[in-house]
């Protein structure tokens, strides 16, 4: 049973203290969700196929099946989560994640290692990015953008702290034996802060925030154009935002720079990840949501245009590529945040696991996109000219996102702008 917690905020409202806490326990989960389910992967990849003679590209589709599986499960996560609250799902997937990367680490066979990954994906369902930000647009309400600028910010820290974790824990215990350790880690800090980290009321969406001309039926709403739209538009700029991302690399080699400046640069476009979503909340105070999310977009087109253009120097590449991942960092928040925008947060759980299922699926297919398209385009410029042009196109479809009147052409007025943290 949810206890609720002692407050002098309205009824049905998190106290300050417990609106505190959410974010805090949050921000640490999400941290260790995505370093363990999500990043430690890139970093043990190499050593599963060569100890296991499984080739690389197998591998990696048993991870992308993981991914597509998140995407499905979230739909009825996301129902779910508009009903009850987060505390439920979210302990539910960290119970789950358990058993699934000890499936992964102890895997005597192909098959086992493909089923354990799908098991990994419904736990990834229950504890990466939409059920946070399902809990933090509802309880922390027009303040949402702070919270969720606060937790994309340390959660951006996974691969940071991860990555070089599980290189060293790889060293002396192979992929295996990590494996089982970050299971062990994954369990001790995640369970715990999801059941009693997540208590209390879960409170009505407030009705304010949807403007009553707008169809509150969130069945009809996944039917209309806007929402058609919009769910194109994030699909295609999430796949040319994380193509780019796993492509940089060789595209920067094949400008010239060392593996090692190549890889600076992608560390570096980390931090411009970092500093874009700093800027997030003037960008949304100053901007409404049709033209934030086409100018969002548009700008991740026009970086990879850039990348995809100069020929150096690489002092000038590096620029671009924190441009390029500032972009990439916004449209996180910008995906975060379109739902409630535009329809309020009263069913944002089941609009948004909707709206991330093509994204989450486009971000599976990203890391072996670039690769065959390479070779068939002849060369990573072509690559980064092309999914440019993807990412332009998103620009023009997000301008028919904003829900309109159903008995007018005119558009309808946007949705109010967050009040908090600007």
């Amino acid at each position: 049973m949810v206890r609720s917690e002692p407050t002098d905020a309205a009824p049905g409202a998190l106290s300050p203290a417990g609106l505190r806490r959410v974010l805090a326990v949050l921000c640490g989960t999400e941290i260790t969700s995505w370093g363990v389910l999500y990043y430690a992967f890139p970093v043990l990849a190499p050593g599963i196929a060569a100890d296991t003679g499984w080739s690389i590209g197998t591998v990696t589709a048993a991870f992308s099946l993981g991914l597509v599986v998140s995407a499905v499960v979230g739909i009825p996560a996301g129902r779910r989560l508009d009903r009850h609250g987060p505390r439920r799902v979210m302990t539910a997937g960290s119970v789950i994640a358990v058993p699934a990367v000890v499936g992964i680490a102890t895997a005597p066979t192909l098959p086992w290692f493909f089923a354990s990954w799908a098991l990994a994906g419904v736990a990834m369902a229950g504890v990466l990015y939409q059920p946070a930000f399902a809990a933090l647009t509802r309880w922390w309400g027009p303040r949402r953008v702070t919270a969720l600028t606060a937790v994309t910010l340390l959660a951006g820290l996974a691969s940071t702290i991860f990555a070089p974790l599980t290189a060293a824990l790889a060293g002396p215990l192979g992929w295996r034996g990590t494996y089982l350790v970050l299971a062990g880690v994954l369990g001790v800090l995640t369970i715990p802060a999801h059941l009693f980290g997540l208590r209390g009321p879960w409170p009505d969406a407030d009705p304010g925030e949807t403007p009553a001309h707008l169809d509150a039926d969130p069945a009809r709403v996944t039917r209309s154009r806007p929402f058609v739209l919009l769910v194109a538009a994030v699909a295609l700029g999430t796949f040319s935002a994380f193509a780019v991302v796993v492509n940089q690399v060789p595209l920067l080699i094949e400008r010239g720079m060392t593996t090692s400046a190549a890889a600076w640069a992608l560390g570096l476009g980390g931090l411009g990840q970092v500093l874009g979503r700093l800027g997030y909340a003037r960008l949304s105070a100053h901007t409404g949501v049709r033209t934030r999310t086409a100018l969002v977009l548009a700008a991740t087109a026009a970086t990879t245009a850039l990348l995809a253009a100069l020929p150096g120097p690489s002092g000038l590449l590096i620029a671009v590529a924190m441009l390029t991942g500032a972009a990439r960092g916004v449209l996180t928040l910008l995906q975060a945040t379109a739902v409630s925008d535009r329809w309020g947060a009263a069913h944002y759980g089941r609009l948004g696991a909707v709206l991330s299922a093509p994204a989450m699926i486009a971000t599976a297919l990203a890391p072996w996109a670039g690769a065959a398209l390479s070779e068939l385009l002849g060369g990573y410029p072509a690559v980064f000219g092309l999914l440019a042009g993807i990412a332009a196109l998103a620009a023009v479809l997000a301008l028919g996102t904003v829900p309109r009147h159903p008995a007018s052409t005119a558009p309808a007025p946007e949705a109010p702008r967050p009040a908090g943290g600007e």
